[in-house]
């Protein structure tokens, strides 16, 4: 079959630690399954965006674009798996990672903690994608003791 059916590893990418993880682990794992790694940014209008336009910031995609190719190099340096692609998707990041697990054999994604009870709490994209994801979900929690800088990797 062609490379559309190839097996594939979705990773949720925010520029956060856990994000940063989430690669590292898919990377591990996907030899294992055979499986290309596909780590995907989303980007949404800020609610107060609608009616208000700041100078100098209306350029979300880009931004995300820097954020996914910095997250890309800070979980592998120069070292970045064979076969890792990168996209930028507009839409609200749980639905465009629900909509990206079509298909795909795992979707990775961080889980921003809070600390106390409520880092006990998954956030609402992690939990929208354990909801509703087309495929197995795996849901990474920064480690005690890490900072995202490459402590665990």
């Amino acid at each position: 079959m062609g490379e559309a059916t190839a097996a594939s590893i979705v990773v949720g990418v925010d520029g956060s630690p856990q994000s940063v993880q989430a690669l590292r682990w898919a990377a591990r794992t996907a030899p294992a399954l055979g499986a290309r790694i596909r780590a995907v940014g989303a980007w949404d209008y800020p609610p107060e965006y609608a009616g208000y336009v700041p100078l100098g910031s209306d350029n979300f995609d880009e931004v995300t674009r820097k954020q996914v190719d910095d997250t890309v190099r800070e979980a592998f340096g120069e070292d970045v798996p064979a076969g890792l692609s990168t996209s930028v998707v507009f839409g609200h990041p749980s639905k465009v990672l629900v909509q990206e697990s079509e298909g795909a054999t795992m979707l990775v994604v961080g889980r921003r903690g809070h600390g106390g009870f409520r880092g006990l709490l998954m956030g609402s994209v992690s939990a929208a994608c354990v909801a509703h994801a087309s495929c197995p979900v795996l849901v990474i929690h920064e480690q005690p003791g890490t900072d995202g800088s490459g402590a665990g990797r």
